[in-house]
């Protein structure tokens, strides 16, 4: 286990390249919208699309992988995200980026179920909260990226510049996965046959809902964010910028929610906060000078994150080792399906009103709907804990 941080890094690197990827539509959606002649709508589509096969191999993707191997499941992953990524660049209609989008999104919901069982594999029972809080972070890490450098390369050197440069992040991340990970000395094995009676439906499902909706509303923000503040009057440069500052002191703060959590033993109270923070200062956001904006950015920024550790460690109070590693499945589809389905809705409103603060009016409905599902979540879940968990 000597190695396991140089692993880690090997890993957040490569899941990176997902949150890089796939925050590509958003970060330029103003110039895919004129380039493309599509609408906001659409862009709301492509958003989901990428997140669309989770809803199929998330409950199945770890058998798959212990069936062909998981450093081979993987790398084919990434493979497949390059070649969407390729067919995206090379053949500029609507039809290829949909195709390209549907199939780098295959290879994106790979890597992020597989690799989270790689991380459990190295650090489980050895700093794997810290080790988790990391892997988590490197969502926002690439998503803040893109914001940061994707526009500047699409107004200097057009949509193709952006494309390849997408493309360039995601071959490095394929390099280094390929050359530098391997599997543990001790690697963890399947469990035996799944106890479904033991499956804790309802409280599992509002968890997984909870997660859904909370990245619902983080995804207005790094999705819609840049092209309000475009509206607003920034250039879209910008509003790149200050959008990638939201995620970087999100990025910052999220491992601070998950000790919070550790050292007080008020989740719910920690959740609360950050669920509310977004609700309530998110949607005047249209309304406010640049500096407001700045202050609104960095203040959700940071209270919104403590809440992400927390929400995570949601499942683990209602899931018994027996159901653990299929719950967990079940926990990912219900987010999978949200986020299929969201980002559609939120670019609709946009179309309809013609408002594209509609869009984050709409993140903002989704953190009440988190508060809703978390205090039925605490009337369903054990009162003393999960029986059986180790």
């Amino acid at each position: 286990m000597s190695h396991r941080w140089l692993i880690l890094a090997v890993l957040f690197l490569a899941r990176m390249t997902i949150a890089f990827q796939f925050q590509s539509i958003a970060s330029i959606s103003p110039l895919i919208v004129s380039g493309y002649d599509v609408s906001f709508g659409d862009i709301g589509f492509l958003i989901g699309l990428y997140l669309a096969p989770g809803v199929l191999v998330a409950i199945p993707g770890g058998a798959i992988a212990l069936r062909f191997g998981e450093k081979r499941i993987v790398a084919l992953g990434i493979v497949l995200m390059l070649t969407g990524g390729v067919l995206t660049a090379l053949v500029p209609n609507w039809e290829a980026m949909v195709a390209g989008r549907l199939l780098a999104g295959v290879g994106g919901v790979i890597l992020n179920v597989v690799m989270t069982k790689m991380v459990v594999d190295w650090f489980a029972g050895r700093e794997i909260a810290t080790a988790m809080a990391i892997f988590i972070n490197s969502w926002p890490v690439g998503i803040a990226l893109a914001l940061l450098l994707l526009p500047a390369l699409a107004v200097s050197g057009g949509l193709p510049a952006a494309w390849w440069a997408v493309n360039l992040i995601i071959v490095i991340g394929l390099l280094a996965f390929v050359f530098l990970y391997r599997a543990p000395s001790v690697q963890a094995t399947a469990s035996g046959r799944i106890q479904f009676g033991k499956l804790p439906v309802y409280p599992l499902v509002l968890a997984g809902l909870i997660w859904a909706f909370y990245n619902t509303a983080l995804a207005m923000v790094f999705s819609f964010s840049p092209a309000l503040l475009n509206e607003m009057g920034w250039t879209l440069e910008g509003a790149g910028s200050i959008t990638s500052t939201f995620m970087i002191v999100f990025s910052i703060a999220v491992p601070f929610g998950g000790m919070l959590a550790d050292r007080t033993g008020r989740t719910g109270a920690i959740i609360l906060i950050g669920l509310i923070s977004f609700a309530v200062l998110m949607p005047v956001l249209s309304q406010v000078s640049a500096v407001g904006v700045t202050v609104i950015f960095i203040l959700v920024g940071a209270l919104f994150a403590l809440a992400a550790g927390p929400i995570m460690s949601l499942p683990s109070e209602v899931l018994t080792p027996e159901v653990r590693t299929f719950g967990m499945g079940v926990f990912f589809t219900i987010y999978y399906v949200v986020m299929m389905v969201a980002p559609r809705i939120a670019g609709s409103l946009v179309d309809w009103t013609g408002q594209t603060g509609w869009a984050i009016i709409f993140g903002a409905m989704m953190s009440v709907a988190s508060i809703i599902c978390l205090v039925l979540f605490n009337a369903a879940r054990p009162k003393h804990g999960v029986v059986g968990a180790d």
